[in-house]
């Protein structure tokens, strides 16, 4: 059991029957009254985010979430499918529980994807992954009005903001918690 006084950032608990991760907390005394956390909290099914007070003193389970590391294969129109890549078992998870992954995603890639319970409701694709630039328009010499960058396609279909000197064929290194473009390999 944890109490509300102790939740930290990305923490999973159980919330009214619910599996919710702490998006962001706040401790707040206030001058009268009694101190109470306020916080926002993401229901991990659903991607549901509330904004809720508890009592520092209310005490919720603590959800045990299993992460693994899988491979991902291929999909055949809305599944997508993923390979343990210890046991070889394969599991098909829909479009919305793959969607923001996907866009740095490619065929026989290792994701970690997030179990509660044995079923499966997120996949995280690797902090930095390296594709090819599909389609980009050339960089013009002293066009830096724009601040120096512009947008790109990559091979997944992905569009991030590139510097001007990469172009089409290039392969690129992209931090993928951020979205944005690292170095040019």
């Amino acid at each position: 059991m944890v109490s509300a006084g102790d939740f930290r950032k990305g923490m999973t608990v159980e919330i009214d029957g619910q599996v919710c991760i702490i998006v962001d907390f706040q401790h707040v005394k206030p001058g009268k009254g009694a101190a109470f956390v306020r916080t926002k909290i993401r229901n991990i099914m659903t991607g549901v985010i509330v904004e809720r007070t508890f009592s520092p003193t209310e005490k919720f389970p603590r959800a045990h979430i299993e992460t693994k590391e899988m491979q991902y294969l291929y999909n055949d129109g809305s599944l997508y499918y993923f390979m343990d890549v210890q046991t070889y078992e394969q599991i098909p998870l829909d479009r919305d529980q793959v969607e923001d992954a996907m866009k740095y995603v490619k065929e026989n890639m290792n994701v970690f994807i997030k179990f509660y319970q044995g079923n499966a409701f997120s996949v995280e694709p690797p902090n930095f992954v390296e594709l090819e630039v599909a389609q980009t328009e050339p960089g013009v010499r002293g066009d830096t009005a724009s601040g120096g960058s512009k947008p790109a396609t990559l091979e997944t279909g992905a569009v991030i903001n590139v510097p001007l000197f990469v172009n089409t064929g290039d392969i690129i290194r992209i931090d993928t918690r951020t979205d944005e473009y690292m170095e040019r390999v």
